[in-house]
């Protein structure tokens, strides 16, 4: 008799490859689900500023001229773009969105709140910072614990380029 040569494998290393292969599935899908929960992480805390520096209808839209900046904010006064509009004494912006005192910035104010985001380029590509930094981090999860490099490599730079993005039209 000529051997084929396969051997039948025992109970025991068909239930380990077994259970090897569910731990892989189950390191794959843990792994994905935190990539996921990170980006929407990263569009749930830019959608904030987001939404109403895309979404202008029915806002209020104007220039603040800054007067006074903190730590983390700006604030000065309100001047509203159309003719009819309500002037607002004090009204916070981003530092990040200003070159500092006696600076001139478009704004569309927060329903409700004191608080203005910068419109155009500039504030759209910084409303959406955070999504950028979840790129970048989940970039590393899809890379390294996937295996999906290409895919990795691709938010990355997708990541860094929105942030450089942002910073480029701010400090212009």
């Amino acid at each position: 008799m000529a051997s084929t040569g396969v051997t039948k494998r025992s109970r025991t290393r068909r239930a380990g490859e077994s259970a090897y292969g569910l731990l892989l599935l189950t390191k794959n899908v843990a792994m994905g689900l935190v990539a996921l929960l990170i980006l929407i992480a990263g569009v749930w805390s830019s959608w904030d500023d987001a939404k109403p520096t895309m979404l202008t209808k029915g806002l209020e839209r104007g220039t603040v001229t800054v007067s006074d900046c903190g730590d983390e904010w700006c604030t000065g006064s309100f001047a509203p773009a159309r003719a009819g509009g309500e002037a607002h004494g004090r009204v916070r912006v981003d530092k990040a969105v200003t070159d500092g005192t006696g600076d001139r910035v478009p704004v569309a104010l927060k329903p409700g709140t004191d608080r203005a985001v910068r419109t155009g380029a500039a504030g759209v590509l910084h409303a959406w910072v955070p999504f950028g930094g979840s790129l970048l981090l989940t970039s590393l999860i899809v890379a390294g614990g996937l295996g999906l490099r290409r895919t990795g490599w691709t938010m990355g730079l997708l990541g860094a380029a929105l942030l450089g993005a942002s910073f480029a039209t701010l400090t212009l």
